[in-house]
């Protein structure tokens, strides 16, 4: 049986990507059109590949979990192949593919996931952040040392 790529460990992303990409999400979240604009005009052409990047750690992990004992079973294939069909969509799919629906998608998905009853959609992003912050400066730590 193939290994399942989803649950391979992903990368980990440079600090300044994440703070750029979650300022964005952040931003977008909070209706302040003007923030996210100037993120995505002080980030350029690479805001898209950064949000991508985000919404693989924000979605991959949750949809590759197990829930029969640590082994495979119908449901955990399920939710990692449902979890690969979601970033598949955000990356080629005509209406999501663009910085502003995959910033959507990852609010929706937070909020409607990894929230309880639709709650605090910005502290659980604030979570995010800091969670990707914190593995970026253990992977990359000369930046921790000049930021």
């Amino acid at each position: 049986m193939p290994e399942n790529t989803a649950t391979a460990p992903l990368a980990p992303m440079e600090p300044e990507d994440i703070a750029a990409a979650f300022a964005y999400i952040r931003a977008l979240q909070a209706d302040d059109i003007d923030t996210a604009c100037a993120v995505a005009d002080d980030t350029g052409p690479e805001l898209l590949r950064l949000l991508l990047d985000v919404a693989a750690r924000v979605f991959i992990p949750i949809t590759a979990a197990d829930d029969c004992g640590g082994e495979p079973c119908a449901h955990s294939f399920l939710a990692a192949a449902l979890g690969r069909l979601l970033l598949e969509l955000l990356c080629h799919g005509e209406c999501l593919a663009n910085a502003p629906g995959v910033a959507a998608t990852i609010v929706r998905f937070t909020e409607n996931i990894l929230t309880e009853d639709h709650g605090d959609v910005a502290d659980v992003l604030r979570q995010l952040e800091a969670a990707g912050m914190k593995q970026a400066m253990e992977a990359h730590p000369a930046h921790h040392s000049t930021a």
